[in-house]
């Protein structure tokens, strides 16, 4: 869930420059496909969530999607790759994040565990 002090523009932006698909949940509610989604979770002195969108190329992603008005923060190198932020038209920021590690989206790296 993306909390937005402007959920028109950004659920707007998530349709126009992200081009991401999306279903009516019910009464005009739309729900966006991450269809290509992991989870982890980090040691931390505070509770919180962050939804960071895989990249394959980050540099490549964040050229196109700024031809169509996205805005980024400076790319961070983070321990398992590099992420930048996009800022939402609500003020809402999450990010493009390029993994060093193996992912369930690369065949054959990732093994599962029950």
């Amino acid at each position: 869930m993306i909390s937005s002090t402007d959920e028109v523009a950004d659920r707007a932006f998530l349709t126009d420059v992200l081009g991401l698909a999306s279903l009516d949940a019910g009464g005009g509610w739309p729900n966006f496909d991450l269809s290509r989604a992991e989870a982890t979770v980090h040691p931390s002195d505070a509770s919180g969530t962050e939804l960071l969108l895989m990249s394959d190329d980050l540099a490549s992603e964040m050229s196109e999607l700024a031809k169509r008005g996205a805005r980024f923060t400076s790319v961070q190198e983070a321990g398992g790759g590099s992420v930048t932020k996009i800022i939402l038209p609500g003020g809402g920021r999450f990010g493009p994040y390029h993994p060093r590690h193996p992912t369930f989206a690369q065949p054959g790296r990732a093994t599962r565990h029950p």
